[in-house]
């Protein structure tokens, strides 16, 4: 079932979002070469409890951080720890908080100091892709019609859209109803709603869309270890058209 939001539901998962903000552009400044994935997890767990929130990932079905570090061909659920980042690395993290029973939950990928043409290319595409999506947040729209603006964009410039994990509704729960795929065709789902909110969030490979996950059993990696991409923002359908909450 989809659980439609009022306006002071939306109200305190925007409060959740801008501390998933907060931590974004805190984490921006401290990712350089030489920095830990941990002292990057101890940095957003500091400003997550210091707005009075909790880490959504933390705990979560057993995953070890407070939030996702995703390094090169890792796409999501990266395990922060000891890993130096360096020069040339391309960084994706993803960030949820819980505030006051409703959650916010966002991703970015970011250079590490100098990248690469093909990896600057990736990360404005993968970015870009979210753009295409928001046009399509409107009340009377389909589900697949989100889904099918990311395929089509990040085709065209051609990378790969990832099949095996989607977005998803957010609230009370972090994973709610509907899924919310990144590939498929359009005018199909459920249509969308004032009051729905979603976490879209385009996972885009630069080379085959085939993942698969690491020994420690959270770790996705692109199959043919390209670079990949990661961006997620909160978003509440409005009549009035679509409001980013993570921002």
């Amino acid at each position: 079932m989809i659980v439609i939001k009022n306006n002071n539901e939306i109200a305190l998962m925007y409060a959740a979002g801008k501390i998933v903000a907060r931590v974004f552009q805190e984490l921006e400044q401290a990712i350089v070469p030489g920095v830990t994935t941990g002292q990057l997890d101890n940095l957003a767990a500091k400003i997550i409890k210091e707005e009075g929130a909790e880490p959504a990932f933390l705990g979560y079905r057993g995953f070890p951080g407070n939030i996702c570090t995703s390094v090169n061909e890792e796409l999501v659920h990266g395990i922060p720890g000891e890993r130096w980042l360096n020069e040339g690395d391309i960084i994706s993290i993803d960030v949820g908080a819980k505030y006051r029973g409703y959650y916010g939950d966002a991703a970015r990928t970011f250079p590490v100091g100098k990248i690469s043409k093909t990896a600057q290319s990736l990360i404005e595409v993968t970015r870009l892709s979210l753009q295409k999506a928001l046009e399509q947040m409107w009340p009377g729209k389909y589900l697949s019609d989100i889904s099918n603006s990311i395929q089509t964009y990040v085709e065209y410039k051609n990378f790969s859209v990832v099949r095996n994990y989607v977005g998803h509704g957010i609230g009370r729960e972090m994973h709610e109803a509907p899924e919310v795929p990144n590939f498929g065709p359009p005018g199909r789902g459920p249509k969308l709603r004032e009051g729905m909110v979603l976490a879209v969030e385009p996972m885009v490979n630069a080379g085959s869309w085939k993942v698969e996950v690491l020994n420690d059993n959270w770790t996705v990696v692109t199959a043919d270890r390209s670079l990949c991409a990661h961006f997620e923002n909160t978003i509440a359908i409005m009549n009035d058209g679509p409001q980013i909450l993570t921002l």
